[in-house]
Parts: structure tokens; sequence; C-alpha cells
């Protein structure tokens, strides 16, 4: 795979690292509950794999899609569930799971729509914030990176369905040249 376009912003070793620091804290936050987590499609799932194999909790899991990027490097605006839960989170301790929280417009969104399905219990875990680019006023309760406000892919994000299998998180110069 071609790499020129890409800088590594956060090594594979890094999220790993981190990864681990974050199960600790939310196994210990939740420790003696049932933790059901919501994986954010598409860009959540790897975060989520390594991420559910540390945590020292019973937990189940849920996916729902998400849609707010189309094919470009900018939110369209429009959020849409491309695919909804397959179970109730009613009465459950959900942890949602996302890859990044950008402009918040899908975050909140989804705070919209999952706190309206009466969990017990609302939080999230995401692997990436960039403040810079908030415009809604929300926040993640368990962060593993704060980043600058640059285009990232790999680690499960992408830029038009390429570089989800990037090991590490990159930031992505489409104009720069080859």
């Amino acid at each position: 795979m071609k790499r020129d376009n890409l800088e590594v912003l956060i090594s594979a070793d890094k999220i790993q690292e981190r990864i681990r620091e974050l199960a600790a804290q939310i196994s210990n936050d939740y420790r003696g509950r049932h933790v059901h987590l919501v994986g954010i499609l598409k860009g959540s799932w790897v975060f989520l794999a390594d991420l559910i194999r540390r945590l020292d909790l019973e937990v189940s899991v849920s996916f729902l899609g998400v849609a707010s990027y189309g094919k470009g490097t900018k939110p369209s605006g429009e959020v849409k569930i491309t695919l909804d839960l397959d179970d109730s989170i009613e009465g459950k301790d959900v942890l949602v799971v996302e890859d990044i929280l950008d402009t918040g417009e899908t975050f909140r969104y989804l705070q919209g729509v999952l706190g309206a399905r009466q969990p017990r219990s609302l939080r999230s875990v995401v692997l990436l914030d960039k403040p810079a680019r908030r415009n809604q006023p929300v926040h993640a309760d368990y962060v593993g990176f704060t980043i600058p406000d640059a285009f990232v892919v790999g680690y499960g994000l992408d830029y038009a369905q390429k570089y989800r299998n990037l090991p590490d998180v990159c930031v992505l110069h489409p104009d720069q040249p080859k």
C-alpha cells in the first residue's frame, strides 16, 4: 500500500499502551456491573476489538451504523443511522465506543438517539478527540488521545473506505505531491 501521503501521528505501540490504560480505568469504574458496549460503525470496530479483550468485566456488544462523512474529508452535516441495534439497551449500563470525536454533531445525535432508549447509564469512550473542530458542547467520558485538527486515517478510520487496515493513526495529506 502506498504511504506517500501519510504521516504517522500515533504509533501502533502507543495505541495499544493507551488501550490497556483505558481498559483498566473502565474495568475499575464498572466493577461488578455488566456493561453493554455499542460500537459505532464503521470506524470503531478495530478499537472496540482491542478494548474488549482487555476489559475485566462481564460485557455484551452490539453495533450501530452511523454515517456523516460520505466520501470526503469534511462532515456532510447530515447524520443518519445505517444499521440499528439488534437488541434493546433499556435498563443497561451502556458504553458507546467511537473512533473519533470531531465536530460533535454525530456524538450529540448519538446521545439523543441512545438516551431516548432509556439505558440505566450512558457513557462513552473515544480513541481520538479533536476539540479544535468542536461545534457542539459534548465530551467523551474516556479519551484515548487528544489530537490536532488534521484528517486522520488508520486503525479503523478511513478516507473513502481506504486505510482502515493501517496499524497506526496517520495524518492524510491528500494534496501533497506523490
